[in-house]
């Protein structure tokens, strides 16, 4: 274990409670001290002007936000990276309200030498970041900053919500709502967090709400929580119950463009002779795989369960009924 300085053990402090959470238990270990001498540390940065908290609701130490010691030396490729995801995700709008980011690089590359700058710019027109196209950039930004400030504050939050499913489908329902994180998927950005009136944890897309009203009502998220539990096994970010085996075959056409992307972090691939291949996957309900597997076309066949085949099968049916002839007449009448 490595020995500190003093000085040198107050700088590791402020550096290692910045990158995460620790307990004096774990700082005292970490710099090879005593809990004591951490206690004595962690006063002495305080009064010289650090701001250190214990905070209570998460049980470690952290730095007050917007406090952050100055750049630490990088190398090309990590201000490469940093530059192209900051600039294409959020200068360009791909992910909402992370615009933010493009301005922290931008001050981070001004106090780049000059030659670190201009090669910089010239690796950077070289690389591109998409994703798949989003909602409007910038929208619903003040819904986002609220359930944003209620989750640093551990305030709930009283919210008017369009649900798109289920019997409130359509109508918007007024609720309290004690939010535990905020989540980009794919397309948009969702509020994860306990439901009151429902005594549930759900995904909340941000576009859909309505007006917020902070209240005085605290809460705690439970130290269990993470988001990776919630969303367990669910295809995308919508988990039903209860888990399934699936397994899908592709044709030999497709199989090579199929098994080559990793779409599902439960996935097992088998490959076949005839050139076509298996894969398989334990998913949390079955709605939102299905419609995966519809975009697959008549590529996909569901081997298994065969409450999936069916399913695929009644919307792949409804879909082909939206183009024929009657169908056609019935939409015109």
């Amino acid at each position: 274990m490595a020995t500190y300085t003093r000085i040198h053990r107050l700088l590791r402090l402020v550096i290692l409670v910045q990158s995460g959470r620790h307990r004096a238990k774990d700082l005292a270990e970490t710099c090879g001290t005593s809990v004591r001498n951490i206690y004595r540390d962690l006063k002495e940065l305080e009064g010289a002007g650090v701001p250190i908290r214990f905070d209570d609701a998460d049980d470690c130490y952290r730095l007050d936000p917007g406090f952050f010691l100055p750049p630490m030396q990088l190398t090309l490729e990590e201000c490469l990276a940093m530059s192209v995801l900051s600039e294409q995700l959020g200068g360009q709008k791909q992910v909402p309200f992370l615009r933010e980011a493009l301005h922290a690089m931008r001050k981070i590359e001004s106090q780049l030498p000059a030659a670190l700058r201009d090669q910089l710019d010239a690796d950077r027109r070289m690389l591109e970041v998409r994703t798949a196209p989003g909602e409007p950039a910038d929208h619903h930004r003040d819904v986002y900053a609220k359930v944003q400030e209620a989750i640093r504050g551990r305030r709930a939050i009283e919210v008017s919500y369009e649900s798109a499913t289920g019997p409130d489908a359509g109508r918007s329902t007024t609720f309290l709502l004690e939010p535990y994180a905020l989540f980009f998927s794919v397309r948009a950005w969702y509020a994860v967090g306990r439901r009151i009136d429902k005594d549930e944890v759900r995904s909340l897309k941000l576009s859909r709400f309505g007006a917020i009203r902070p209240t005085r009502r605290g809460y705690r998220i439970p130290k269990s929580f993470s988001l990776e539990r919630h969303l367990g096994n669910a295809w995308r970010m919508i988990r039903g119950r209860p888990d399934h085996a699936v397994a899908i075959d592709f044709d030999p056409e497709f199989a090579p463009t199929v098994s080559d992307t990793i779409w599902h972090r439960t996935q097992q691939v088998e490959h076949r002779r005839d050139g076509g291949c298996t894969i398989s996957f334990t998913v949390s309900g079955l709605e939102e795989i299905a419609w995966w597997v519809l975009s697959m076309g008549p590529h996909a066949t569901v081997r298994s369960p065969k409450v999936l085949a069916e399913l695929v099968r009644d919307l792949a049916r409804r879909t082909a009924d939206r183009y024929s002839a009657g169908g056609r007449r019935a939409r015109g009448r």
